[in-house]
């Protein structure tokens, strides 16, 4: 999706940090932008914000572990400005850090509805309507470094949900029509409420909302920000081939367990072909 003039972009937790950042990026490309969350006074002044730069620009409070919300924010974005071209699954939360063994499961399960289960929701239920909509259209998931690689001890909860957000995207490319572009955005350290009181070493997020937007635009897959990432990954993945070449090396027919493949026999015998 190269041009954003004119068109919807709604972002959830688009009143503050990453959100907002986005928000003002897409507004300044000509898109109308529609943004959600809880707090009443951070939309007021998010929109004010937004309306003072000439972005066109709506808010309403909802909740992304609420189904009903989710499909109000969804009623009220159409009924706004006739249609979505772009959601940003934005909204996502921290808990304290603390080891797994002394890690609250209430907390753990709070932050999955969040950062997992309020992604699913944006995804599924904005991912009908754009289906029916029948335009070009793209969704983008905010997942983390911490997808990748642990870049934070004693935050399993937060790394197992910024994986889960991973494995999801990357299922919804079989899931959607090639005419939904879907995506999954990689912050780093960016300012925010979640990095509070750290924003001096943080990746200021209007600089990290511009990286974002312009990969968008050209359609990339994996948007990421954060250049040192790519040394934290990459002895992940030589640690991963090392195990297979060793344990599991590639052999004359070894596709024969291959799920992929498996299936793909499996289909072709169903349909007689």
């Amino acid at each position: 999706m190269k041009d954003f003039n004119d068109k919807t972009v709604v972002i959830t937790g688009g009143a503050t940090g990453i959100g907002f950042g986005l928000a003002k990026k897409f507004g300044e490309r000509g898109a109308k932008i529609v943004i959600g969350e809880p707090r009443q006074n951070r939309l007021d002044e998010a929109i004010a914000k937004l309306n003072a730069v000439n972005i066109e620009a709506s808010a309403m409070v909802m909740d992304v572990t609420d189904e009903n919300s989710v499909e109000a924010l969804a009623d009220f974005a159409w009924s706004t400005y006739g249609g979505v071209h772009v959601l940003i699954n934005n909204a996502g939360i921290a808990i304290p850090r603390a080891p797994i063994t002394e890690a609250p499961l209430s907390d753990m399960r709070r932050l999955f509805d969040v950062n997992f289960f309020g992604v699913w929701l944006g995804a599924a239920i904005f991912g009908k309507r754009m289906i029916e909509q029948g335009e070009p259209a793209a969704i983008y998931n905010v997942a983390s470094e911490n997808a990748f690689f642990n870049a934070v001890q004693n935050s399993a909860a937060y790394i197992a949900s910024k994986h889960a957000v991973r494995g999801l995207t990357e299922a919804m490319r079989d899931d959607f029509p090639d005419f939904i572009q879907v995506g999954m955005i990689i912050p780093g350290f960016v300012a925010s409420e979640m990095t509070a009181g750290s924003a001096k070493f943080a990746m200021d997020a209007d600089t990290f909302a511009a990286k974002v937007v312009d990969q968008i635009a050209a359609g990339e897959f994996y948007v990421v920000t954060h250049a040192f990432n790519i040394e934290r990954i990459k002895p992940i993945h030589a640690k991963i081939e090392d195990s297979y070449a060793r344990n599991a090396p590639r052999y004359e027919g070894d596709d024969e367990y291959d799920v992929p493949t498996l299936i793909a026999r499996l289909t072709a015998g169903r349909d007689g072909t």
